[in-house]
């Protein structure tokens, strides 16, 4: 567990513990590393992206690795470079589009080559939506669109949320990234608000278009859809952008925040449209039986490919999402409605 003390990361111990494995927790923070260790009686091994050597340490004997550690422009490659040198599986949790896009980029052909298995994006953000899409797929081939639009009751970001942000502003710089036509567009307009109406009792709320996040990466990577697009209820927008809203807080006994969500995704072929819809409590809470369920799935060999891969192209979508069930509500058949 690369990340391990991190917000997102101390879920994904939690979790994986909880499921009967063994987290060796690794980071950079000697001092936080190991009161985590201790706390939780589990084995530290401090280690630095800057340092390959102290990754080869850190992943030595383990089965596989999470990285959890952002902003991930700077953790993917060299935490990817270490497992396929130590022969293990890699997966993360990394909402940053363009870290996302550079591991399709850069390791697609060498993991295929290595047999190697590096599942990108095994998170809320990318991994949720792309097991719904591809849920809502079904039988389809090729689809016209999809539209996976997010209702949070509210976003309050953590630290690392803020830097990962950040980062990918800086690397962006005055353009928004946008699929459509099946290619990349750099755009200088403002995102348009529009309504989207969600399944009852939710309804239509206002919503930020074209709010590109991680599953605008993963799903054209295997489905065959030339538009796709992702959007964010307004006041949740609002909310991660304002330099003043507060990080998460626990209101569980998990850690937990109050934080609601529902994804809703619909995909569209000609002029038949197929939806599916999952709804939970706090998103970065959510992630860790996701990353933790695609673990156990590609240690036992319950995949359906090699190489740098979606969740919904290397996993069984449906029953993915079905293992699910104690964390997610699910529906994957709700009734037609426009968007």
């Amino acid at each position: 567990m690369f990340g391990a003390y991190g917000h997102t990361g101390r879920f994904v111990v939690a979790e994986l513990a909880a499921r009967g494995f063994v987290p060796v927790l690794s980071g950079r923070n000697v001092r936080t590393l190991e009161e985590m260790a201790r706390e939780h009686g589990q084995e530290a091994r401090v280690a630095s992206v800057e340092d390959p050597a102290s990754l080869d340490r850190a992943l030595a004997g383990t089965a596989a690795v999470i990285n959890c550690a952002g902003p991930f422009a700077s953790t993917t490659g060299p935490v990817v470079e270490a497992a396929l040198r130590a022969g293990i599986p890699y997966l993360d949790v990394a909402a940053e589009l363009e870290a996302n896009l550079d591991t399709f980029a850069r390791y697609r052909e060498r993991a295929r080559d290595a047999k190697a298995v590096i599942v990108p994006a095994m998170a809320f953000f990318g991994g949720l939506g792309d097991l719904l899409t591809t849920t809502a797929m079904g039988d389809w081939t090729e689809a016209d669109e999809a539209h996976i639009a997010y209702a949070l009751s509210d976003w309050h970001p953590t630290a690392g949320t803020r830097l990962s942000g950040a980062v990918s502003r800086e690397r962006r710089g005055a353009h928004r990234l946008r699929y459509s036509g099946g290619q990349w567009e750099r755009r200088t307009d403002a995102a348009p608000t529009l309504e989207w109406t969600f399944p009852e009792p939710m309804g239509s709320r206002p919503v930020i278009g074209e709010f590109t996040m991680a599953d605008v990466v993963t799903v054209p990577q295997h489905l065959s859809i030339p538009e796709v697009t992702t959007y964010m209820s307004a006041e949740a927008a609002r909310d991660v952008a304002a330099p003043h809203t507060p990080a998460p807080t626990a209101a569980d006994e998990r850690g937990r925040s109050n934080q609601t969500f529902l994804v809703d995704v619909v995909v569209r072929s000609g002029g038949a449209e197929r939806r599916a819809t999952a709804s939970g409590q706090d998103i970065y809470a959510v992630t860790a039986p996701l990353v933790t369920e695609a673990l156990e799935r590609v240690l036992t060999g319950r995949t359906r490919t090699v190489g740098v891969a979606s969740a919904g192209e290397i996993f069984d979508a449906p029953d993915f999402l079905h293992a699910l069930d104690p964390h997610i509500t699910l529906d994957l058949h709700p009734r037609k409605q426009n968007a």
